[in-house]
């Protein structure tokens, strides 16, 4: 193929065709090799990315896809939850009667549109890799073809996400006539060369920002989270809220911190409200909710808010920050989910307050871990979100943006308030005879591994701190 298709280009792309190979595979076969060809798939998706990152820095398609820490990081941030959420779907499938070998498959085929969108430095590759997950995320979010929340919110879902789909498509192809190019370096030299308070360089980027902030449901473009959480598949739900929400991220930082670096005054103050504006909603919301899909909903897009903290700090340590908390946050919230979908059981869908009402007394370990869990997502040391909000903090203070920092401060306060509610529930609960929790060996596996790198984490950082700064360098 010549100059079309060279070597550097099919190693720059082999994790993307391990997945897509396996993916389709996946939809043939019965479900217990739907299981295997998902962990097969991320094993071997494992080792070509271990192999790019032992090759160094890798450019291919002429611009068109880099293989940096950047990439690599949310790569195999990917891996490790679909590997999870694979794991842990097999018995809570079973329960719902719905078990058929496509969903290991879509699972795949979303995280390859996830390879692009934290890899593309190609509008077209970018905008290409967040159809490919946003297509499968619809079909997935309403796998369960009998149950009528879930047909509902995949429909919202579609919709919201078409939309949002089309406004960013829109604020790109400004962009792409302002600038005569679609990848992003020369992108950001011929921005530079603009005046940025021309009106169509600002349509652009507010059309640009609104699209993604739709996808990491931000506020106030988060209309769509807090249904479609509750009515998809728990395990579904897990890997939306943090590997969907993590690809989204990586979108906006090639973007914000590429093409569109040159307009940082402009967009830096949105950020900032949008931020503030997560962090109210999201935690105000939660405060009232008995459901616990839809308290981790909004809890999502104060977390969003977190994240973007860093983004606003504008310095290194912010970006650290904002890589950081989105690891841990996947760890986090990945285990949070993980115990909900312990909860599910025949005929009682183990999502509310009251569900968890003794929870202590019927399932000691899994009380504890959850415990572990909200007191990482509240930030509460020893646990590894404490070292994230942590750090994100200190990108604050270094920034000199304090008030920023005494805000987030504040919600964390709000935070604890509505976490330990399902504390309460589990401990202090009148504890109900009620069938056993639908434990697997693949969901006991999956939760001993996200609560043990919670804690772990939280005492020993070091290893996640020299990560980041690796990544940034």
């Amino acid at each position: 193929m010549g100059n079309f298709y060279t070597s550097t280009d099919h190693f720059a792309l082999m994790p993307a065709l391990v997945l897509a190979l396996f993916g389709c595979a996946g939809l043939f076969f019965r479900r217990i090799s739907g299981v295997a060809m998902l962990v097969a798939g991320e094993l071997f998706t494992g080792i070509a990315l271990w192999r790019q990152l032992q090759a160094g820095a890798i450019t291919a398609f002429d611009g068109g896809l880099v293989i940096d820490g950047l990439g690599l990081f949310f790569n195999f941030l990917f891996v490790a939850a679909a590997a999870i959420t694979g794991l842990i779907s097999y018995r809570y499938l079973d329960i719902e009667d719905e078990h058929h070998p496509e969903f290991y498959g879509l699972l795949m085929l979303a995280q390859c549109g996830m390879f692009f969108l934290a890899t593309g430095t190609d509008l077209v590759t970018l905008f290409t890799g967040l159809e490919l997950m946003s297509v499968t995320f619809y079909v997935l979010v309403g796998f369960l073809r009998e149950n009528r929340r879930s047909n509902e919110a995949a429909l919202k879902y579609l919709l919201l996400g078409a939309f949002s789909s089309g406004i960013l498509a829109y604020g790109l192809s400004l962009f792409y006539g302002l600038t005569g190019t679609t990848k992003l370096a020369p992108m950001a030299q011929a921005l530079a060369a603009l005046d940025p308070t021309h009106p169509a360089v600002v349509l652009a980027l507010i059309t640009t920002a609104a699209g993604l902030f739709f996808k990491i449901s931000a506020a106030p473009f988060h209309m769509w989270a807090p249904d479609v959480y509750e009515g998809a598949p728990t395990p579904v739900t897990a890997y939306l809220s943090v590997a969907s929400k993590a690809a989204a991220f990586a979108l906006l930082l090639r973007l914000f911190l590429g093409p569109l670096a040159p307009l940082r005054d402009r967009w830096q103050p949105v950020v900032t409200v949008v931020a503030i504006l997560s962090l109210t909603i999201g935690n105000l919301a939660a405060v009232t909710q008995s459901n616990i899909k839809r308290l981790l909903a909004y809890s999502s897009i104060s977390h969003a808010g977190y994240i973007l903290l860093g983004v606003a700090a504008g310095n290194e340590t912010g970006l650290r920050g904002a890589l950081l908390y989105t690891l841990v946050y996947t760890l986090m919230n990945l285990g949070a989910f993980l115990v909900l979908v312990a909860m599910r059981r025949q005929n009682l869908p183990g999502e509310t307050l009251e569900d968890f009402s003794g929870l202590m007394r019927r399932s000691p370990v899994y009380a504890v871990l959850m415990l572990v869990f909200l007191l990482s997502l509240a930030g509460i040391p020893p646990t590894a979100g404490f070292v994230a909000k942590a750090y994100l903090f200190l990108a604050l203070v270094e920034a000199q943006q304090y008030v920023l920092a005494v805000i987030g401060t504040v919600y964390v306060a709000v935070s604890l308030y509505y976490y330990f509610r399902i504390v309460r529930a589990m401990f202090a609960g009148d504890a109900k005879p009620e069938a056993p929790l639908a434990i697997s060996w693949g969901i006991g596996v999956s939760t001993a591994v996200t609560a043990l790198t919670t804690l772990g984490f939280g005492l020993w950082p070091e290893p996640l701190f020299q990560w980041v700064k690796g990544v940034t360098r």
